[in-house]
């Protein structure tokens, strides 16, 4: 009889197994939803100019030499973007690109600025005119050299004359 037992005990014990699947829960199924979400930026074109001040200390007027010295400009602007760096003729009463002024009260003493170190070419502060050629920025600052004279045969009284230049950088 054992034999007869086995095979229904069998039997039943696979349909209760199958009934319990039947009504076990079964797991959840996620669903999911993308999108793209555009991201922007504008970069604008943008110069900063740092400008070291130009001394050029003790002027002899009997000495019958000119007194030079140098300055450098930093300008730093957006890579890419174009410019020009300009010089202003300065505060002194009179003044022009060409012949500025230093002054002391009511007396003066001329000095010009340049763009070479032969201090030939003058630099004013129209852009493609008496300035420096375009120039394009790259990722890191550009310095520039600015060549100062006091012309010679200036016989002025003693004392110490000062003007203030602007610089313009035009992009």
């Amino acid at each position: 009889m054992e034999k007869f037992y086995a095979p229904f005990a069998a039997c039943v014990t696979g349909a209760i197994a199958a009934g319990l699947l039947a009504i076990a829960p079964t797991a959840a199924h996620a669903a999911t939803a993308t999108d793209t979400m555009a991201v922007s930026a504008t970069v604008q074109s943008a110069c900063i100019v740092s400008a070291s001040a130009l001394a050029f200390g003790s002027y002899n007027p009997t000495s019958g030499t000119n007194l030079d010295a140098t300055t450098t400009l930093s300008v730093t602007c957006t890579s890419g973007t174009s410019y020009t760096v300009g010089l202003s003729a300065g505060n002194g009463s009179g003044a022009t690109v060409t012949n500025r002024k230093l002054t002391n009260g009511a007396n003066t003493l001329s000095y010009t600025l340049y763009q070479d170190a032969s201090r030939a070419t003058n630099w004013g502060n129209t852009p493609g005119t008496d300035t420096p050629a375009s120039a394009v920025a790259g990722a890191s600052a550009t310095s520039l050299t600015v060549y100062g004279r006091v012309a010679s045969g200036q016989n002025v009284p003693a004392g110490t004359y000062t003007d203030s230049v602007t610089v313009t950088v035009n992009y």
